[in-house]
């Protein structure tokens, strides 16, 4: 009965209402635009509101969080421009529905969808918050290091129908996730000499100049071909294609839920493996992937915003923080006096289920404002090309310069702008490149991490794989994976129907 009277503080307290309200509509408009992250929205916010009261605070950066993770899906609908690195896969079949001329009903069914997802995360993070935390502990270097390596067996649901060449521009992409100084020794690596590099490169102005400025790039190389979308179709998505969509929905939450648990991987993550779940399974999709089907934006966009229940049981329940929001949100309760760790559910028991309830709040304050904007946003298909193309260029300029303030970024977004161009006019995809950025980083120190675990010794290394439940159920998915990839099971198929 306590449980339930913390709950619902945030919704009986007009004052943490209106505070949940406004941090919700400020993340949608905030994460809609690309280069201006929810992190950077959060750690604002952190800087404005320490002198509140620490509910307050907590409140308006929940909402902040979760308008944020939905709010990216928009720019990726109607632009091609993922507004954040979790935003990634929705532009897989989100952008051909716009092209198809159904803004509308794509933007409508990722608002229910987040919705829902988020709504399953929150619950999963009320109920099951010990039990979860227990499973993310479970995870040694070595499970890292596999579930990196299961999420580059993506390459199947992302290669266009060209494996190898998936593979190839992947590789790419790892080696440009590890340019920078190496966290593990502090040695320069792939830097050539110069301090630009030391740095790294960040994986939003990759996003920014491979889907934005290239996406400008394609439009202008075929200018006498495109046409403007003149309608935008209907906004609400008809009840019976929720309830399709339902038992995918909760398969894809489930992994979001659990993704966003384990520190460090975050919300990108879970999107791409939802994504590529509902690829695997769905036999019959709505149409075929990559062409606007609804299953596609579904399932990433619950993965990601049920990652976000996810991301708050290691904060809440542990000290530990799921993604770079959750790092954010333990120093705002370091500010406010508190502890994050196992003794802030022990001593302030409360405080984990008015954050909860804050999130279930704002994920209800999401379906209202996501409709009520929807029809702003999908007027963006209507403009014409000679307008759109330049508000495109500008807003990737205005994004990879906002994140650290240096004009170096911009250089480096037109510089893989050009890259996605040259990739695009060859039907090579450009999202592996994206997901070896974002991969590349935790292969390579989960690998070494599990090497020195193993006190170099290659034989323990590799007996781990088997001797861990964990390791084992995790290398049989990597292992069956692979050989759907390479076509073996349908190889089987056919000699045993022949």
């Amino acid at each position: 009965m306590e449980m339930l009277s913390n709950f619902v503080v945030p919704f009986l307290e007009p004052r943490l209402l209106g505070l949940v309200a406004l941090g919700t509509f400020a993340g949608i408009y905030v994460g809609a635009i690309p280069g201006l992250t929810v992190t950077m929205a959060t750690a604002l916010l952190l800087s404005l509101t320490y002198s509140w009261e620490m509910l307050d605070a907590l409140a308006m950066i929940m909402g902040v969080y979760t308008g944020g993770v939905y709010g990216g899906a928009r720019s990726a609908m109607l632009l091609n421009i993922p507004g954040a690195p979790a935003s990634v896969a929705t532009t897989f079949d989100g952008y051909p529905l716009a092209k198809r001329g159904e803004a509308g009903l794509g933007l409508g069914l990722a608002t229910v969808m987040s919705v829902t997802g988020g709504l399953i995360g929150t619950m999963f993070l009320v109920f099951f918050a010990p039990l979860i935390a227990d499973f993310a502990l479970a995870f040694s270097h070595r499970d890292y290091f596999l579930l990196a390596l299961m999420g580059l067996m993506l390459l199947g649901a992302l290669s266009g129908g060209s494996f190898l060449k998936a593979l190839f521009v992947a590789f790419l992409g790892v080696n440009i996730g590890l340019v920078g100084l190496d966290t593990i020794t502090g040695t320069p690596r792939f830097t050539y000499g110069t301090l630009a590099l030391a740095q790294g490169i960040n994986i939003v102005v990759a996003i920014l100049g491979l889907f934005g400025f290239s996406e400008v790039l394609m439009q202008l190389a075929n200018r006498r071909k495109s046409e403007v979308v003149a309608q935008v179709g209907r906004l609400f998505p008809p009840l019976r294609l929720v309830v399709r969509l339902l038992p995918l929905v909760v398969r894809t939450s489930v992994i979001g839920v659990f993704v966003g648990a384990l520190p460090g991987v975050g919300g990108e993550i879970a999107a791409l493996l939802g994504y590529d779940h509902a690829k695997r399974t769905v036999k019959q999709p709505s149409r075929p992937f990559g062409e606007g089907a609804f299953e596609g934006i579904a399932a990433p966009e619950s993965a990601n915003n049920a990652c976000i229940g996810g991301a708050l049981v290691p904060m809440l329940t542990l000290g530990i923080p799921g993604d770079a929001v959750t790092a954010v949100i333990i120093g705002a309760l370091v500010i406010h006096g508190l502890n994050p760790g196992p003794t802030l559910m022990i001593n302030t028991p409360e405080l984990f289920y008015v954050v909860a309830g804050s999130v279930f709040l704002a994920h209800l304050m999401l379906l209202v404002f996501g409709f009520l904007g929807i029809e702003f946003f999908r007027r963006l298909v209507t403009v014409p090309p000679g307008y759109l193309l330049p508000g495109i260029t500008l807003l990737t300029v205005i994004g990879a310069y906002a994140i650290n303030n240096d004009v170096t970024d911009v250089v480096w977004s037109f510089g893989f702008g050009v890259i996605g161009f040259l990739l695009r006019i060859n039907r090579v995809p450009v999202a592996p490149m994206v997901l070896g950025i974002i991969l590349g980083p935790l292969l390579d120190e989960s690998f070494r991490g599990a090497l020195i675990a193993a006190n170099n010794d290659p034989g323990t290394f590799l007996l781990g794989f088997v001797s861990s439940p964990v390791s084992l159920v995790l290398s049989t998915v990597i292992l069956l994976t692979v050989l759907a990839n390479l076509g073996v099971f349908k190889a089987l198929r056919r000699t045993g129907g022949g």
